[in-house]
C-alpha cells in the first residue's frame, strides 16, 4: 500500500520516459502521514513476531497506537514495544500538563518564529534559478539547513508536548545534531526514531556488521537507500541517502573524523549542508548546479547585492537560530534554575513565546510543516 500511494506515480512516470509513452494518467495523491502509519503498523507486527511485545487483544487500544494523533503526521516514530505499557497504564497529572504545554510552546516557537523566517530566505535563493554569488549560495544552503531542523524538531517538540499532556512519554527525536563531530554522530542525533527503526528492523535482521565485509556493505547500502526513498519518490532523495552511505563507509574505513580532531565538526557540518542541498533541490541537475555556485563554479563573484540584502535583513534570526541549534538553552536554564524564581521566569518566557507565535500566525500566510511532504 505504501508503494502504491507513494511510489507508483513516480515509477510509472520513469517507465513512461524509458518507453517514450505518456504515463501521466497515473497520478495518485499522497495521503498525509502514510509513511508513519505504515512504520507504526510494521513496528507492531515485528515486535509481536519477535516476542518483544504481546499481541493486543483490544481493538481500541490497537487503534490508539496506530492513530496516536500528536506524533502521527511527522514523528517521532513511536514503536509498539516502547509504548505498550503506557497504553494500558499511563497516568495524567497537572505537572505533565504544565510540562507538556511548555514543550509544545517551544516547538511552536521554533516553527513559527525561526523556521518560517528561514524558509523565506531559502525559498527565494533556491528558487532564483539564475547565477548567484558564492556568499548568496551558501546563505541559502545555511538557511535551509536551519529551516528543516527547526521545522522538524519544532514539530517533534509539539508532538512530545501533546503526548506528555495526555500521559504519554514519547522518545526524543533530536539531540542537537548540528554539533556532531562526524556523520555517524549526526545520525545518532538527527531523527533518532527513524534511524533506530531502520537499525532494529532492517539493518540487524539483514545481519548488521556480523557478517562478511561484502555483505556488510550491502546491508548498509540497503538501509541508506531505503532511508533516502522513504522521504519521497524522487531521485534526489535516493541520492541523498546514498550520499550518507558513502560518507559513513568513508568514515568507518579511514577513521577520518577522529584523525582531524577538532576540525571534525567543520567537516561534519559541511557534509550535512551539501546533503541538504541535494535534499532541497527539485532534481539532481539543480543540486549539482547549486553546489557549483557554492564552490564558485559559474557563480557571480564572492558576494553580491542579494547577499547583503538577505543577510542585513535576517542576521538577528540567523544568529538566534545558530545559538539555539547548539545546547545553549539547556545551559542557560540550568543557571536560571539555581534561583528560586527560575521556574516562574521560564513560565513567563514560555508565555511570551506563545504570544509572539500566535501574533505571527495571525499576521502571516499559511506555512505548513515542510516535513509533512516526506
Amino acid at each position: 500500500m505504501l508503494f502504491v500511494f507513494k511510489y507508483l506515480t513516480f515509477c510509472s512516470h520513469q517507465l513512461g520516459w524509458l518507453l517514450q509513452k505518456d504515463m501521466s494518467g497515473i497520478n495518485i495523491a499522497l495521503p498525509i502521514g502514510i509513511s508513519f502509519f505504515t512504520f507504526q503498523l510494521l513496528s507492531y507486527l515485528f515486535d509481536v513476531y519477535y516476542g518483544k511485545a504481546k499481541p493486543q487483544k483490544n481493538i481500541f487500544n490497537t487503534g490508539l497506537y496506530i492513530a496516536l494523533f500528536p506524533q502521527l503526521i511527522a514523528g517521532p516514530i513511536v514503536r509498539y514495544d516502547w509504548i505498550e505499557k503506557q497504553i494500558m497504564e499511563r497516568q495524567e497529572s497537572l505537572e505533565d500538563v504544565a510540562e507538556g504545554m511548555l514543550r509544545f510552546i517551544y516547538g511552536l516557537g521554533k516553527k513559527v518564529l525561526i523556521a518560517d523566517y528561514m524558509a523565506q530566505v531559502a525559498d527565494n535563493i533556491f528558487g532564483a534559478g539564475v547565477a548567484m554569488s558564492v556568499g548568496t549560495a551558501w546563505l541559502g544552503a545555511a538557511a535551509y539547513t536551519l529551516q528543516i531542523y527547526f521545522d522538524f524538531s519544532g514539530y517533534s517538540d509539539m508532538a512530545i508536548g501533546l503526548g506528555r499532556m495526555f500521559g504519554f512519554r514519547f522518545p526524543e527525536n533530536f539531540n542537537y545534531p548540528y554539533i556532531a563531530g562526524s556523520v555517524t554522530d549526526f545520525w545518532r542525533r538527527w531523527h533518532i526514531s527513524l534511524s533506530s527503526w531502520f537499525r532494529d528492523y532492517v539493518y540487524i535482521p539483514l545481519g548488521g556488521n556480523r557478517c562478511s565485509k561484502r555483505r556488510w556493505l550491502w546491508n548498509l547500502f540497503v538501509v541508506w537507500a531505503l532511508t533516502g526513498i522513504w522521504h519521497g519518490a524522487n531521485w534526489t532523495f535516493l541520492c541523498w541517502g546514498l550520499w550518507y552511505f558513502l560518507l559513513l563507509i568513508f568514515e568507518k574505513q579511514t577513521g577520518f573524523a577522529e584523525k582531524i580532531g577538532r576540525f571534525s565538526h567543520v567537516y561534519a557540518l559541511l557534509a550535512i549542508i551539501f546533503g541538504w542541498v541535494i535534499f532541497r533541490s527539485a532534481s539532481m541537475g539543480q543540486a549539482v548546479w547549486y553546489m557549483g555556485m557554492m564552490l564558485g563554479l559559474g557563480s557571480a563573484g564572492m558576494t553580491d547585492s542579494n547577499f547583503v540584502y538577505y543577510l542585513s535583513g535576517s542576521w538577528v534570526v540567523f544568529v538566534s537560530a545558530v545559538l539555539l541549534s547548539a545546547p545553549v538553552a539547556p545551559f542557560v536554564l540550568e543557571k536560571v534554575y539555581r534561583f528560586s524564581w527560575g521556574r516562574n521566569a521560564e513560565a513567563l518566557f514560555g508565555a511570551a513565546v506563545f504570544l509572539l507565535a500566535v501574533l505571527k500566525c495571525i499576521s502571516s500566510s499559511y506555512n505548513p510543516f515542510i516535513y509533512f511532504n516526506f
